[in-house]
């Protein structure tokens, strides 16, 4: 099968494409024909090494991905596909069956791979059905920014908030967080570039600020959640977290995305397929490439300027 390998940390051009053997799932394992990815800012973190290994951070990603290189030289967290072949105790699916799988279970199970036409999971990971109303790649840009987006919007408590601020609002999460908000009932509003105001406003934000051309922290509005989505390669955190100060309410609260380390929830991931079917979050795509493209798609994510997903199409 074709896979991009990761023969050790550094720029874009390390990732290889190159022929290896097919896997075979385990027991309890089931084995995905891929037909579309991701490629996402922290694939980027992860191909590069960008945390000091000093950092708490840094010192888990290399204790869980190898100091030196890689120790799964495959990367990619999300599949969207078909079900290949099962383990001989895998029960909830059957081959043929289309799924989408999120290849990280917790911050130390992680299980990567999905930069290739076949991968296998364990079938009590987070792994459900496709949504019947979507495409394979439209499929595939939901897991990762899905998950985070729920995660880091119910560490703000989305569910009591009214007024929300989105800084960065037409980038991977900023996107699926402001319709995720909007299906809480949150009054959204979304920052963002000159180009990007009409995809935030067609999201469900109500007000959209051009950050190029007004400072929101110098509006009068105050806001009771500020979700701090600017991708971490452009980002500049002490300021953006002093700017929000000044519009949060007095019991107000700043999330950034870089506000420690995810937790993965299957609920949320069922939640997540069920607005899409209902038709309350559509996954937004920038870019498309070929699984043969996959250094210029590394590329193109680390400039960190990305509107909504970018998708690798596989098979």
């Amino acid at each position: 099968m074709k896979a991009i390998i990761c023969t050790k940390y550094g720029p874009p051009e390390v990732l290889q494409l190159r022929e290896i053997e097919k896997p075979t799932p385990g027991k309890n394992e089931i084995c995905i024909k891929n037909h579309a990815t991701t490629v996402t800012s922290s694939d980027c973190i992860l191909r590069g090494f960008n945390i000091p290994a000093w950092q708490p951070v840094g010192l888990m990603m290399g204790i869980v991905m190898g100091f030196g290189k890689p120790r799964n030289p495959i990367l990619g967290m999300v599949a969207s596909g078909e079900v290949d072949s099962v383990g001989r105790d895998a029960k909830r699916f059957k081959i043929g069956d289309q799924i989408i799988a999120y290849t990280v279970k917790s911050p130390t199970k992680i299980r990567l791979g999905t930069y290739a036409q076949y991968t296998c999971i364990p079938e009590d990971w987070i792994v459900i059905p496709k949504p019947t109303n979507v495409t394979y790649e439209e499929a595939a840009a939901i897991p990762y920014l899905g998950e985070l987006s729920m995660f880091f919007l119910k560490k703000g408590n989305i569910q009591n908030r009214k007024n929300i601020l989105i800084v960065g609002a037409s980038g991977s999460i900023g996107t699926t967080a402001v319709q995720i908000s909007r299906y809480y009932g949150a009054k959204v509003t979304g920052v963002c570039s000159t180009a990007n105001l009409e995809l935030v406003r067609s999201l469900g934000a109500e007000t959209v600020i051009d950050y190029t051309k007004e400072d929101y922290s110098k509006r009068n509005e105050r806001y009771d959640l500020i979700l701090d989505a600017v991708p971490q390669q452009v980002a500049d955190r002490k300021s953006l977290k002093l700017q929000a100060k000044n519009v949060l309410t007095s019991d107000g609260k700043y999330i950034s995305i870089d506000d420690g380390l995810a937790k993965v929830s299957y609920d949320d991931f069922v939640l997540l397929k069920d607005l899409v079917e209902s038709g309350k979050f559509k996954p937004v795509i920038d870019r498309s490439y070929p699984l043969e493209q996959m250094v210029e798609a590394h590329r193109y994510v680390e400039k960190g300027h990305k509107k909504g997903n970018v998708i690798i199409k596989i098979l």
